[in-house]
Formats: structure tokens, sequence, C-alpha cells
């Protein structure tokens, strides 16, 4: 796998986060204007790809979002391999932490990846979140 991050929303990620978050989780809202001004990620298998995710920088920490691997590369460790690059560019632009919010269904992945709940949980249209963050500066 090799992560390639651009600064306009490839459409790689486009597609990625049609398929994974509009056609199979029903979310109505995906694409946004934030989507203009953070770095993307698209994960590739030789020459396909295979997951995406942004990175929105806040000061000294940055959030990582829509985070999305296509199903038949879930269980697959690419999930942590995109967080982890995510994770890396955000220390290598400075940040001390980085913090996302997480479908609550799948928060275990993240706290396997050293991120703590914060707060309560919240409705995002139809579906459980959680914020989380983890230190790395």
């Amino acid at each position: 796998m090799e992560a390639q991050w651009y600064n306009v929303l490839p459409k790689e990620a486009v597609a990625i986060r049609t398929e994974v978050f509009m056609n199979e989780q029903g979310f109505q809202n995906e694409f946004d204007d934030i989507d203009h001004t953070c770095l993307h990620v698209v994960i590739w298998d030789k020459d396909t790809y295979i997951a995406c995710g942004r990175l929105i920088l806040e000061g000294d920490c940055a959030h990582l979002g829509r985070i999305a691997v296509l199903k038949p590369y879930r269980r697959q460790k690419t999930g942590s391999f995109l967080v982890n690059r995510m994770i890396e560019k955000a220390q290598e632009i400075g940040c001390k932490y980085v913090w996302l919010s997480a479908q609550s269904r799948v928060h275990q992945f993240y706290q396997s990846l050293g991120f703590l709940m914060e707060g309560e949980e919240y409705m995002d249209e139809h579906c459980p979140h959680v914020n989380m963050k983890k230190p790395i500066g």
C-alpha cells in the first residue's frame, strides 16, 4: 500500500466517499466547503485506489476526517495504515494532537490506535458519533 497526498479533492476520494458514506451508509451531506481547504490522502494498492481521508489543520492540532475504506479492503489493516499515515503527516506539520469524529460503531478501532473518547455521543445525520483525541507531539 502507498499513500498519496493531494492539495485538492481528488476524483478517487470522491468515488470512495460516495460509495462508502452515501451509497453504503446513506449519508446525504458528504461534501462541503472544507474539502477545498484541507489535505487529502488516497491509499493505493498497486494501481487501485482503496481508501481515503482528509486532514484539516486547526492550529496545533489536526482533525482527521472522511476516513473511508472500500468494502473489499476492510479488515486487512488498510484502515490502520490510512490513519497512521494521516497521523504521520500531522506530526510532520508540527501538530501536537489529532482528533476525529468516529462513528460510535467503530470507536474501538480508533481506541486500538491510541485515541481516547471525549464527551458524549451525538448524532450526525442518522448515525451516532463520538469525538476522539490522541496526543502526537
